[in-house]
């Protein structure tokens, strides 16, 4: 790819991150580091990285699961089936990403807007399942925790995972 290539992808990129008014840290050229804000999973940070032949897509979603590790990936999966432009994907450890890789030709405002969202209702709308599926044991033990501190008077500060 030539510089004027990487130079004009990077200006689109950065547009449009502007433009929707999204945070994020232009590491290098063609390298943007994005936070999505969501609900459920509160921030989602997700890389931006322009490469020779595509933009690579990386969110990371959560670290391997404690426990049921076969049903959480396998609920992962079957959701890859109904995604656009990034699928779940886990690495050596077993730490969970959702990851894709866009054309570069297919780079555009429109599909940065597109993707991001993709990557921000995947990111937010499946966290809840995949985090009771794969750490169960310890969100009971928290639970226990702080109901006991509040049994005890105590005040317990908010946890939104916990607090829904």
């Amino acid at each position: 790819m030539s510089a004027i290539d990487l130079a004009q992808l990077d200006e689109v990129i950065a547009a449009t991150l502007e433009d929707l008014e999204l945070t994020y840290e232009r590491t290098a050229p063609g390298s943007f580091l994005v936070t999505l804000v969501g609900e459920h999973r509160l921030t989602t940070m997700t890389w931006l990285v322009v490469g020779d032949h595509s933009l690579r897509v990386e969110a990371f979603f959560m670290r391997k699961p404690e426990e049921n590790e076969a049903e959480t990936y396998r609920f992962l999966l079957q959701r890859n089936a109904r995604t656009y432009g990034v699928g779940f994907s886990c690495d050596v450890l077993g730490d969970v990403f959702l990851t894709g890789h866009l054309p570069l030709a297919s780079i555009s405002a429109e599909e940065l807007d597109r993707l991001l969202g993709c990557v921000l209702e995947y990111a937010d709308g499946t966290f809840d399942a995949a985090v009771q599926l794969g750490f169960s044991g310890s969100i009971d033990r928290e639970r226990a925790y702080r109901a006991k501190l509040v049994a005890q008077g105590e005040t317990v500060p908010a946890n939104p995972l916990l607090d829904r």
